[in-house]
């Protein structure tokens, strides 16, 4: 089964959220092909993309294996979103998106990111000046709310739709909840009631059995994954055959889960660079042993991690006899 945003088809399994410092272009590969039905970029802030930021600019890169494909943008101006937009749709993306959840301080305490939940008529604004600027699609990502006593994701979500939004991401926490608690899927389903607008549902999602319970739940149109899917591209795959068979296929072997950690690791290194790539592979070299023989003693060692070599022969240690 399909779904439309605009134009753009996507399969109805599930997709893979946009994650700073750790969706780069590698990762999302590998994901995709793994059965990720979409994929987002990292975030790219609106206002260095017009400055011409170098380090921004390299977020935009759009790889043939990634279609369809969305790159994200976040800002608090409409002016800047607006030409930000315009020099993304120039990489080729299917789909623009912009950012209204991101909780961390340095972008929703700039106006960006969350902060916009508390300013719906500037969220519409931003919104409808992205639309007018691209012929591509437009989605937002948004949260529940900023608080447990401003729940005003259905709102949100309707203002964007009737500033010319194709699609809408809910990620069912509130802003001080940041990524603790429960995401409420109660509210995904309100959203879903409010809009004419395909839904994206996104929190807590590390199982087939809960990508299905969303759906079933919430009425969403898509599920999105984000930290379920760490060190384990493989969910995908599992999510897509269960909603398909009812059956729970089997987790990779030990030496599938260090083989795809070494070949995402490569893939990242040489689009980087060595020294960035490596710097960056620390965090999800260690979540793709979690469970192994030594996992923790292993753990501790990716944080050194310096060269590829030192991955190697870190992960021929592992699997000299390491059993999950």
């Amino acid at each position: 089964m399909m779904i439309y945003i605009g134009n753009v088809a996507i399969e109805r399994t599930a997709a893979l959220a946009p994650m700073a410092g750790v969706a780069d272009r590698a990762y999302r590969i590998v994901c995709r092909e793994h059965g990720a039905a979409y994929a987002v970029s990292e975030m790219i802030s609106a206002k260095g993309l017009c400055y011409s930021d170098r380090k921004t600019e390299e977020l935009c890169t759009v790889d043939d294996r990634e279609h369809p494909y969305a790159l994200q943008l976040f800002g608090d101006d409409p002016r800047f979103c607006a030409e930000a937009a315009k020099r993304l749709a120039d990489f080729g993306p299917d789909i623009i998106d912009i950012n209204m959840g991101c909780p961390v301080p340095k972008v929703a305490g700039n106006g960006s990111g969350c902060a916009l939940m508390k300013d719906i008529p500037r969220a519409a604004e931003i919104v409808s000046a992205v639309v007018k600027a691209v012929e591509l699609p437009v989605t937002v990502k948004i949260r529940a709310g900023w608080d447990a006593d401003s729940i005003n994701a259905p709102e949100m979500a309707h203002a964007c739709e009737d500033s010319g939004a194709a699609a809408v991401t809910v990620h069912g926490r509130t802003r001080t909840q940041m990524y603790h608690g429960s995401a409420d899927l109660d509210v995904i389903r309100r959203v879903k009631e409010r809009v004419g607008i395909p839904v994206i549902g996104n929190g807590d999602i590390t199982t087939p059995e809960q990508a299905k319970a969303m759906y079933d739940i919430t009425g969403c149109d898509l599920v999105m994954i984000g930290r379920g899917s760490y060190g384990d591209p493989w969910i995908f795959e599992r999510v897509k055959h269960y909603l398909e068979t009812g059956e729970i296929l089997p987790p990779p072997t030990v030496q599938e889960r260090l083989s795809e950690m070494l070949r995402q690791t490569e893939m990242a290194v040489g689009f980087k660079g060595e020294r960035l790539a490596m710097a960056e592979a620390r965090r999800q070299c260690a979540f793709y042993i979690r469970g192994m023989k030594g996992a923790a003693s292993f753990r501790g060692r990716c944080g050194s991690l310096s060269s590829l070599a030192d991955l190697h022969a870190l992960a021929a240690e592992i699997a000299d006899g390491t059993e999950i």
